[in-house]
């Protein structure tokens, strides 16, 4: 809920009321304080203030003490029991100089006292304290007001941003489910279309050709489907079982899994002898593998050379993939990590997809990815891993 507020201005033509039962007094003050270029209303008694408050909104007030009817005391408690005076400064005027009285005085509310007989400078001083101390009250209570309604807004924001995510991670996790039964029925299609078509026949040579580049293509788009289904899961899974790694057993998985690749390029992939230990979720870290190795074997040379290491850090390891491909330029490795970006436009697929699921992967594992390359050295892709720690 918004405010309306507009913080005081000490001095800004402020409004003060007087309350004392001497007319002289009340003379006196009110012509001293118009003259300094305050507003100034007057009352005689407690129940005349009152009245008086019931009307008009003041800045501060200066209370006589004794009075006939409701003293300055039972007056202060009824202004501070009730929402619209409770905020106004009272300076108590009295000649009563016992300290039990103004210890009763400042624990009705007041803020300060004037000795009487009245000293003007003295009544002037105390004026433009308390109204500079409420100006910052004031404006302390606007701020918070305001950073109070900005946080609302912030919250509500981000409600709508956590709503609107659901839904797309709910669409992006339906399509992808129900794409996954077509493109299945149309691999094995192809497969049976290998199985019919002879190559020594030119025209079924042609044909087979064509089925070649629809099963590619199913096969593209099913490494996207998988891409997504990975990248959802890392965002919405809030359970993972991180524990050690065996480093060596997931890439001899991942050389499997990239047999077909590895051969059709007849690329040299070069392993070090020993693997650190670190702390990770397996399946996660196969897939941030396969990204890597799977882009250095589309994108290297010719052939493709992958040199695979790891470096031990303080708290964690850095893992790596260097490749013998053409590099890249500052700005190519700026977009890398951002979704659906494409710098091989020239190529069948580009990095696309899979590095946005190797970040999201290694930061769920707290850890990060990067690459670091120069045009004409090649690429290292890289992503770290908190150190293995064995219990004592």
């Amino acid at each position: 809920m918004t405010t309306d507020f507009k913080p005081f201005e000490a001095n800004d033509n402020a409004k003060i009321l007087v309350v004392d039962d001497v007319p002289e007094n009340l003379s006196i003050l009110f012509d001293f304080l118009l003259g300094n270029h305050y507003q100034v209303l007057i009352a005689q008694d407690g129940e005349g203030a009152l009245e008086v408050l019931k009307v008009e909104e003041v800045d501060l007030i200066l209370l006589d003490v004794m009075m006939p009817g409701l003293n300055g005391f039972e007056v202060c408690e009824q202004l501070k029991t009730a929402p619209s005076t409770r905020e106004i400064p009272v300076i108590f005027m009295t000649a009563l100089s016992d300290t039990a009285d103004k210890l009763k005085g400042f624990a009705v509310g007041a803020v300060d006292y004037v000795a009487k007989p009245i000293q003007q400078e003295e009544v002037l001083a105390r004026i433009h304290t308390h109204l500079t101390i409420r100006q910052l009250q004031n404006k302390l209570a606007w701020q918070n007001q305001k950073l109070n309604d900005s946080n609302q807004k912030l919250v509500k924001k981000n409600q709508e941003l956590e709503e609107k995510n659901a839904e797309l991670d709910a669409f992006a996790q339906t399509v992808a489910h129900d794409l996954k039964n077509p493109l299945g029925n149309i691999l094995g299609c192809c497969s049976l279309l290998h199985e019919n078509f002879s190559v020594k026949d030119s025209k079924s040579a042609k044909e087979l050709e064509f089925v070649n580049y629809i099963d590619q293509s199913a096969h593209k788009m099913q490494d996207i489907i998988e891409s997504l289904l990975l990248l959802a899961g890392t965002s919405k899974t809030t359970e993972i079982l991180i524990e050690r790694v065996d480093m060596r057993s997931i890439l001899n998985m991942v050389s499997f899994r990239l047999k077909p690749l590895i051969e059709s390029t007849q690329a040299q992939l070069i392993y070090p002898d020993k693997w650190p230990v670190a702390h990770g979720y397996a399946a996660w870290v196969e897939e941030v593998w396969i990204n890597y190795i799977s882009n250095g074997l589309k994108y290297s040379g010719q052939p493709p050379i992958l040199t695979l290491g790891a470096e031990e850090l303080a708290h964690e390891i850095k893992f790596w993939v260097k490749d013998n491909g053409a590099g890249l330029t500052e700005e190519q490795q700026a977009r890398l990590f951002t979704p659906f970006t494409r710098l091989h436009r020239k190529q069948a697929e580009g990095h696309g997809l899979g590095l946005s699921v190797v970040e999201g992967i290694i930061r769920r594992l707290g850890g990060c990815a990067g690459v670091e390359s120069e045009v004409g050295q090649g690429s290292l892709f890289y992503f770290t891993l908190p150190k293995y720690a064995p219990e004592e």
